[in-house]
């Protein structure tokens, strides 16, 4: 099977192509705003085959490993998909990099990992989504599972942690306390939770930071669906020390079913206060505040397995979906 690549700059226009395989070009925003070093794309003939991102620059670099990056990824079959893994290593390789690493549109702010294990639950508002196939283009390609993690449901939200009320106390007594999401002033809110997120996630595996603007852009994208009581943030003398982000779960409404699920998105907890209880307690308060407005399930979303996060959300929840980031030694390619 004869395929014809094309390696482009940012800024370089595609080739001239038909989309009548099922693979769409990547957004010419989203070329520019996520920025990757060399934008690859297949054709089979006329028709794109496929497509991904290459990112070298600026990524993360652990045990002397630098990191390729590789995002933007479709592919409309599964020799179309390996061919186009195949190319991407090799520009990584050239551009000296050890490790491949993806699907990752150049960051873990943005979109990466594929579904992996899908089970019986539909989807939900803002996870993202793939065909069933693409993992195994991955590990054809030679790529194995670097980090797994899932997403989980809390069926009961009657059940309570017992010791939030002393938790509260005790923070309360260091001057911490928890309030809702001022929608009044969004913009202000919002910048706190970027820079308490910033340095919260810093440690993170496979962290970069993302500029202001963006974070600032995406986040006023589902503001008009956010319930300000479900986005929680604990202060000390007017500093935020850690928040927790949930939301309605929309696609139940757009599938015309009962709204009666929240996301459990994001929360960050300020190192300082690492293993003091503010994140149970976060998660336990979020979740009470959900039923008493009436929801009845609460989804905690894209947990990586080996955070302590995980283990918090095993209290309540039961995993309904699992995801993985995929890698592959590309020294030599």
């Amino acid at each position: 099977m004869t395929f014809t690549f094309f390696e482009l700059a940012s800024g370089d226009p595609d080739p001239a192509f038909t989309t009548d395989q099922g693979v769409s070009p990547v957004s010419p925003g989203h070329r520019t705003l996520h920025a990757p070093d060399r934008h690859i794309i297949v054709l089979r003939g006329s028709s794109l085959a496929g497509r991904c991102s290459c990112w070298w620059t600026d990524t993360p670099r652990t045990l002397g490993e630098r990191y390729g990056v590789i995002g933007h990824y479709a592919a409309a079959d599964h020799a179309s998909g390996k061919a186009l893994l195949d190319q991407a290593c090799k520009v990584l390789a050239s551009a000296g990099c050890t490790e491949a690493v993806g699907p990752m549109d150049g960051s873990t702010w943005r979109r990466y990992r594929l579904i992996t294990e899908r089970g019986e639950a539909p989807p939900f508002f803002l996870e993202p989504d793939n065909p069933d196939e693409w993992p195994r283009h991955w590990t054809s390609a030679g790529f194995a599972p670097l980090a797994t993690y899932i997403s989980a449901v809390n069926e009961n939200l009657d059940t309570e942690d017992p010791r939030s009320d002393a938790t509260r106390e005790r923070l309360g007594s260091e001057g911490i306390a928890l309030r809702p999401f001022d929608a009044g002033r969004a913009d202000e809110e919002l910048r706190r939770i970027f820079h308490l997120s910033l340095f919260a996630f810093s440690r993170n595996f496979m962290y970069t930071p993302l500029a202001e603007s963006e974070f600032m852009a995406e986040n006023r994208a589902v503001l008009p669906l956010v319930r300000p009581e479900l986005v929680l943030l604990a202060e000390r003398e007017g500093d935020l020390v850690g928040f927790m982000f949930a939301l309605p779960d929309m696609l139940q409404a757009r599938r015309g079913e009962a709204l009666d699920t929240v996301i459990l998105k994001t929360m960050a907890v300020h190192p300082d206060l690492a293993g003091r209880g503010l994140g149970a307690l976060l998660m336990d308060d979020v979740q009470r505040v959900a039923r008493d407005l009436g929801f009845r399930r609460a989804i905690h979303a894209l947990i990586h397995e080996q955070n302590r996060s995980a283990t918090l959300s095993a209290r309540y929840a039961k995993p309904i979906r699992r995801y993985t980031l995929f890698s592959r030694p590309i020294a030599g390619s």
